[in-house]
């Protein structure tokens, strides 16, 4: 893993940043099931929607998906604003929560949300071999798992590993805390069964670039989790799993977060385009 003192991750956004002059759009509360289904479930046709930000004046664009957090119990979709006049789209997702739903129904939205950006960011000019997935906290675990067990987007016909790279933010590697209190397990009780991205490791996955904060200041082991992640990932022979930690910072580690995201996009952008 890669241990980040924070004078030294406080990059500078400049070097990132590609058509920071252009033009962007957003487009709000875009459905990402179909007609037929929304009309059947209520909460699905609330929660189930998305927005688009991308930029209008470049073509081939790469684009982020992103889940944000809220233990699967809250939150809302956001664009972050780190991630905005970057050159690429940023996908925000709303999905539905629990208690309304219960384990699997929030992947199930987070699959059928990325099977809607590869079927449909070319309409607005991105590129869909450039389809990075990432989110925070609830949003991370989600990252994991439509990334790693290939069952969830398989109903749309998509291999997971056509994503260009997961970018999981402090996320549970094992069984999702949420999804651990629907079975009345504590949350000091570790769980690994098929709800744990550690179930899926898998030397053939998609690049992973995983973040978490200070393993003293994080989540119950949210750091350890990860750290385990990247062992068994390296064990299996993934050719392109790395770990940060941030010090000093906790649960919450946007800000250190977001340059590296970006950083780790631009790199992936040039590696798929000098190969293809």
């Amino acid at each position: 893993m890669i241990r980040l003192i924070i004078s030294l991750i406080a990059l500078s956004m400049s070097m990132f940043v590609c058509g920071q002059d252009a033009g962007y759009l957003t487009k709000d509360n875009i459905p990402y099931y179909d007609e037929a289904v929304r009309q059947q479930d209520g909460y699905i046709a609330e929660r189930c929607v998305l927005d688009i930000y991308y930029p209008t004046q470049t073509k081939g664009f790469a684009t982020i998906v992103w889940f944000h957090g809220g233990g699967m119990t809250g939150g809302e979709k956001f664009v972050p604003q780190a991630l905005k006049e970057k050159g690429f789209c940023v996908v925000a997702v709303n999905y539905r929560l629990h208690p309304k739903v219960i384990c699997p129904k929030y992947i199930e939205d987070a699959a059928a949300a990325v099977s809607w950006v590869f079927s449909n960011i070319e309409k607005y000019g991105g590129d869909p071999r450039l389809v990075f997935v990432s989110g925070a906290s609830a949003g991370a675990y989600l990252t994991f798992m439509i990334g790693l067990d290939k069952r969830w987007l398989k109903p749309y016909n998509i291999d997971p590993d056509r994503i260009a790279a997961l970018l999981p933010l402090s996320g549970n590697a094992i069984t999702h805390l949420t999804i651990r209190k629907e079975r009345g397990i504590p949350d000091t009780q570790p769980v690994v069964d098929e709800f744990a991205p550690l179930y899926h490791i898998r030397a053939d996955a998609p690049p992973l670039i995983m973040m978490t904060g200070d393993r003293e200041l994080e989540m119950i082991g949210r750091y350890e989790e990860n750290a385990y992640m990247l062992r068994m990932m390296k064990i299996v022979g993934h050719p392109h799993a790395v770990l940060y930690e941030f010090d000093g910072y906790g649960h919450n580690m946007l800000e250190p977060a977001f340059p590296l995201v970006v950083k780790h996009v631009n790199e992936r952008i040039k590696e798929i385009r000098n190969t293809n």
